[in-house]
This record gives structure tokens, C-alpha cells and sequence, in this order.
């Protein structure tokens, strides 16, 4: 077994949720199945991704509030959701819900920034409004308030035969200690531990004090936790895409294969004017992926994961990844199973 500095403590994955767009039913049912598999492989946290005017998963809530009827046990996250697309009441009232539904499992993980294709969806999106909506920090300030029960409306109290409240309802207590940050910037790690915030770091990064990628995103760790209340105790999951090939077959091996190296040019340096830097997917075995995983400095200093599934497989890739992850990986960095 692989000695990382922290021993791995909790297994997730994350998806995208394809779907055909002509009949676009199966694919949605096949990412509410991926999650039950999940859970019986004793994954702790099973992630979705938003991808809005694309043929994945635009709503993850929806789809969460269907796994929640369908699991007991695995953690439901979304990793993350851009909060340009949200207003921060309503999203407040649906995180609460689906909250309440899954007995406190859910896991909500925002970011800001504009839309993506701003000024050819801004009509849509925010016809009266576009040029005064807040993209800024201030957007997850205010979610944060309102999920913690800060008033949301000056009055409350009975009137005619309706009660009403001043807060968003229903109100779930835990889960302001379950929100998180998707950051890939030193400032954004920072803010999110002042806020309290749990850190989610994936496979991009912004290259600003360095352009090697493990530099980076250890940088944002460790900056993370020096601001945060809970200091070396305060919670970072890694999101990288990693692909076991264990009891993968050949024909899967070599489509796993071609896909990383595919993508492999884009880690080389710094893409697009916001510098961004992509770490490499991992192919390999279990034992192999181990030892990568842990020579990066980054990786040594978290005990979570939420391990990235590529976009575009089978289903019957996904659930031999999965196993091997759960089966072969997850042991091979010291996380004991799941009860």
C-alpha cells in the first residue's frame, strides 16, 4: 500500500450526466443509476456538474432529489454551480429542500463568474437586468446568509389564514457547515476560508505564481487553511481525473489511453488570457495512479476526493472505473471501506 502523508478518508466522484438530446430520458436515468452504484461500491460522495445549453446535466438538483429517493447513505454534491445562472434566494430554497429529502447529505458547491457566453445569453438570462446583476463574491455572501437563516423578508406572521416567514423554508441547520468553494485562484481560496467555507480544488488552475500545476494548487491549500477558522482541520476535497484500468478490457485500456493523450497538450502551459492550467488525467492501474498521486504535494496534504469522470465513456466504462476506484485505488491510499 501507498503511504500519503493523510491517508485517504473519504471517496467521491464526480459526473457530468450525458444524455442524447433527442431522447434525452435515458441518459438522466443512467447518471441516477451511476449514483446507486456508487453507494453499493461504498462511495461517500457522489458529485454533479452543472452544464447549462449542453446535453448535460443543466439542473443537478432535480436529478439529486430523485437520488435521494434512491439512496440512504452516499453524500450528494454539486461540484459546482455557477451562481451567474442562480438567484440566491430561490437556489437557498432548493438547497434546503433537496437537503431535507436526502436527511442532511447534501453537499453544495458554488463558484461565480459570469454566464459563459455572456452576451449571447444575457437577453434570456437577465433581460431587465443585465447590467446591474453582481457576479462577484458578494453573489455567495448572500446565498451563505440566506441558507444560515438571515432574514430573506421584513415581515413575517400570520395573515389571513397564510403564515409566512422572514427566513427561507424549510431551514435545514446543517447545511450551512456543507457549502462549498470551487476555487482555482490564490484569492478565491482565501475568501472561501474567510467565509468558512469548504474548499474544492480540482484539475484547473489559474498559473499565477507559478506555472507548475502541483505548486499551484498546494499553494491554494495551504493558503486555504492558514485563513480559515479551522486551520489544518478545515475540509479540501481534489477533483483530478483518474481512470484505473485494473479489470478494464483491452479495447477499454487503449480508448482510456487515447483519450489522455488526447487532452495531454492542453497541460503543457498556461491556456487563454486567464492563464489557465489543466493537471494531466491519470491512466493506469491502481498501484501505478497510487504512486502518482502521491508523489504530488498537493495530494499529501488532503484526505478527500471527488475523482473526476471522464466525459464522454459507456456506461460499462464508468462502472469499471468506479469499481476499481472503490475496490483497488481507494485501499491502495489508505481509506478503509465505507460501513
Amino acid at each position: 500500500m501507498t503511504d500519503p502523508s493523510r491517508p485517504l478518508r473519504k471517496l467521491g466522484f464526480l459526473t457530468i450526466g450525458l444524455f442524447d438530446a433527442a431522447d434525452p430520458g435515458p441518459g438522466h436515468q443512467e447518471t441516477l443509476r451511476l449514483i446507486e452504484l456508487g453507494e453499493r461500491l461504498g462511495f461517500d460522495s457522489a458529485w454533479l456538474r452543472h452544464r447549462h445549453l449542453q446535453h448535460g446535466i443543466s439542473s443537478p438538483l432535480a436529478v439529486l432529489a430523485a437520488a435521494t429517493q434512491r439512496t440512504d447513505r452516499i453524500e450528494l454534491g454539486t461540484a459546482v454551480t455557477p451562481l451567474g445562472w442562480e438567484n440566491p434566494l430561490r437556489l437557498a430554497e432548493d438547497l434546503a429542500t433537496v437537503d431535507v429529502l436526502s436527511g442532511g447529505r447534501l453537499n453544495p458547491g458554488v463558484s461565480i463568474r459570469p454566464p459563459t457566453h455572456w452576451e449571447q445569453v444575457k437577453g434570456s438570462l437577465y433581460p431587465d437586468s443585465a447590467d446591474v446583476e453582481d457576479f462577484g463574491y458578494q453573489r455567495v455572501r448572500r446565498l451563505l446568509d440566506l441558507v444560515a437563516g438571515k432574514p430573506a423578508s421584513g415581515f413575517s406572521g400570520t395573515e389571513g389564514i397564510e403564515t409566512y416567514s422572514e427566513r427561507v423554508q424549510p431551514h435545514s441547520p446543517g447545511l450551512i457547515h456543507r457549502m462549498w468553494y470551487g476555487a482555482g485562484s490564490l484569492r478565491s481560496a482565501r475568501w472561501a476560508a474567510e467565509q468558512g467555507m469548504n474548499l474544492l480544488t480540482s484539475s484547473v488552475v489559474q498559473a499565477e505564481e507559478s506555472e507548475d500545476f502541483d505548486e499551484v494548487q498546494l499553494a491554494h491549500i495551504r493558503a486555504f487553511r492558514g485563513a480559515h477558522p479551522d486551520g489544518a482541520g478545515a475540509r479540501v476535497s481534489q477533483g483530478l481525473v483518474v481512470i484505473p484500468t485494473d479489470s478494464a478490457t483491452p479495447a477499454q485500456r487503449a480508448r482510456y489511453e487515447e483519450y489522455a493523450r488526447a487532452r495531454l497538450p492542453r497541460t503543457a502551459r498556461p491556456q487563454g488570457p486567464a492563464r489557465l492550467m489543466f493537471a494531466p488525467d491519470l491512466v493506469g492501474s491502481s498501484a501505478d495512479i497510487a504512486e502518482r498521486l502521491v508523489a504530488r504535494a498537493a495530494f499529501r496534504e488532503i484526505d478527500e476526493v471527488a475523482f473526476a469522470l471522464p466525459f464522454t465513456f459507456a456506461p460499462d466504462d464508468y462502472e469499471q472505473i468506479l469499481t476499481d476506484m472503490a475496490t483497488r485505488l481507494a485501499p491502495s491510499l489508505g481509506r478503509r471501506p465505507a460501513d
